[in-house]
């Protein structure tokens, strides 16, 4: 091969492509059918996570297609790679759920090892369930090539009775089928209508939250976020990405530019305006980890107690993804927390522009029932505390948004080993109005892979529980749980965290005055004349570590190596 001028935005490929040494790597390109003048373009991984595992992602083969045309016509190669989905929903409730975190590190090493051997110049991902969009981050963030992110797009509503359903209505219909308040029929036809194509689950769960991200982050297209799958839109924007990222080449704008601490306090301050998932707790601070920043639980709670509460979305609001996208999407909700300061507009993006150049033009639509007023919220603070305590002494997550808890809450405890007990006790009619449902052993280590528990929530509202009980574990929720629910106690039961040793009956506080989770009395500690806290380590020292589930594959690798979920579960 002749040679000639490195293309602009050629930074690594040219290792694969220049001089007489690397004919039998041409030669395998060619055999792909590219042309020389492919060969001479910036060369463009492009993440594909299209699957048939779950609706979430089979919808995102069209928008693959309009990415790698976007690229071309910017006059670059695309190159399209798979990696791996699951589907929380479909293994929610059972063994298989625990795959589920565990599946966002394979996603992130995948990514990351494909563009790194191939030495791809740039990155542009699709992702649609919960997992696959900060796994895709995550791989963004290690690799510090420029990148995109981009959003497979959420799912239409549902409908029955004349009222918008969604896979959270199918859940908490189960619950309500348990205590017989409707029958076969009535839960088949929730079932057969809640999901009528492809898209992520349509409320402001974990996927749209973490799209969400994805915008605030300065990653992905502003207004991209809130596109449904079968929006016309969503194809349009993914293929202006591929004419973007050939931009970010041309001008070496990399993810380190882009993912500063300023954007990450950015992303916490929409999360909370939001009403965003508690995995946001998990998520971010994984992506800030592999972007070299420390990202603390804390620090999500200081954010959210000065951002007030803007958007009134499900789980516990009203609206879903649909209802934002119609009054302007997310740059909306950023509008009015640039306007009222708690944004920081300096931050790049993937645009070339800033945060606040980007959303200059944006229109307000003023007056509307999704986002309210920064003046006018629906709370004065964001609708995520973190809470720390004799019972969590690395922090907890509590989602606020949408309830109505008081300042404090005690009850007896009812301790389960795993999340299978208390369905097998919801089933009997065993959990009483007062009571602390205490899960544990479903941690990071513990579980593994700290199994969502939406049909634990979905079933305690179905039986009107939903704000009667606290339901307190280290294992976490899905985006579309809802009612008085604390995740993420740390350290976890595997370790010898302080939840290991609680028992039947022992009493549980919540203290949202000092944000704190305290076991306040112990069974029969009185006897002993010693204080709570010397009961703790009385306690402790008479526990035993269980055999880890699993010594071999990827759950056995997966025990090894994750951290504690205060530092987002991460293996690195």
């Amino acid at each position: 091969m002749k040679a000639k001028k490195r293309a602009e935005g050629k930074w690594r490929s040219w290792e694969t492509t220049e001089g007489a040494i690397r004919a039998p790597h041409r030669s395998m390109m060619r055999a792909m059918g590219l042309t020389d003048k492919d060969i001479e373009s910036p060369f463009v991984g492009v993440a594909s996570t299209h699957n048939e595992v779950t609706p979430c992602n089979a919808g995102i083969l069209p928008i693959v297609n309009e990415v790698k045309k976007g690229i071309f016509a910017a006059n670059g190669t695309p190159f399209e790679f798979g990696t791996i989905t699951v589907s929380d929903a479909i293994s929610m409730g059972t063994e298989g759920m625990k795959g589920s975190l565990v599946s966002r590190e394979i996603i992130a090493d995948s990514i990351e090892t494909v563009c790194f051997a191939e030495r791809y110049d740039g990155l542009i991902a699709v992702a649609g369930c919960d997992k696959s969009l900060p796994g895709a981050m995550m791989a963004i963030a290690r690799l510090n090539i420029p990148a995109i992110f981009i959003y497979g797009g959420s799912i239409m509503p549902g409908n029955w009775r004349g009222e918008d359903i969604q896979i959270q209505t199918v859940f908490e219909a189960v619950g309500k089928h348990q205590l017989k308040e409707i029958d076969d029929d009535e839960l088949r036809n929730v079932e057969i209508r809640a999901c009528p194509g492809p898209g992520s689950c349509g409320g402001m769960f974990t996927a749209n939250t973490m799209s969400s991200i994805g915008e605030a982050l300065g990653l992905s297209i502003p207004g991209s976020a809130s596109e449904p799958n079968v929006d016309q839109r969503k194809l349009a924007s993914s293929r202006e990405a591929g004419h973007y990222i050939l931009e970010l080449l041309k001008k070496n704008i990399r993810p380190s530019d882009i993912l500063t601490r300023k954007a990450f306090e950015n992303a916490v301050t929409l999360v909370v305006a939001m009403g965003g998932s508690t995995n946001t707790a998990l998520h971010l601070p994984a992506i800030a980890y592999e972007s070299g920043i420390n990202l603390s639980l804390k620090d999500i709670h200081d954010i959210s107690m000065k951002t007030p509460l803007l958007a009134d979305m499900k789980p516990g609001g009203k609206h879903i993804m649909l209802d934002l996208d119609k009054i302007g999407g997310v740059p909306v909700v950023m509008k009015r927390l640039l306007n009222a300061g708690l944004l920081h507009g300096d931050c790049m993006t993937v645009t070339g522009k800033t945060i606040e150049e980007n959303l200059k033009d944006i229109e307000d639509p003023g007056d509307n029932k999704v986002v309210y007023p920064v003046k006018k919220p629906l709370s004065k603070t964001g609708g995520l505390v973190t809470l720390f305590g004799n019972l969590a002494p690395e922090g907890c997550v509590l989602k606020v948004a949408g309830h109505q808890f008081g300042s404090k809450f005690s009850g007896p405890a009812k301790v389960f080993e795993q999340e299978e007990g208390v369905m097998e006790s919801l089933q009997k009619r065993e959990i009483n109005e007062g009571d602390v449902i205490i899960i544990r052993y479903e941690g990071p280590k513990g579980g593994p892979g700290m199994r969502e528990m939406l049909s634990v929530t979905a079933a305690l509202v179905g039986q009107g529980l939903g704000e009667k009980v606290f339901l307190i574990t280290d294992g976490r929720f899905s985006g579309a749980s809802h009612g008085s629910m604390i995740g993420h106690v740390g350290p976890e039961a595997a370790v010898g965290g302080p939840i290991a040793i609680v028992e039947n009956n022992d009493v549980v506080e919540i203290n949202l005055e000092k944000f704190e989770l305290n076991v306040i009395d112990f069974k029969n500690w009185k006897s002993t004349g010693k204080s709570i806290e010397n009961e703790i380590e009385l306690r402790k020292t008479f526990w035993v570590p269980k055999d880890p589930l699993y010594k071999s594959g990827t759950l056995g690798k997966y025990i090894k190596l994750v951290q504690p979920a205060s530092k987002g579960a991460v293996t690195g």
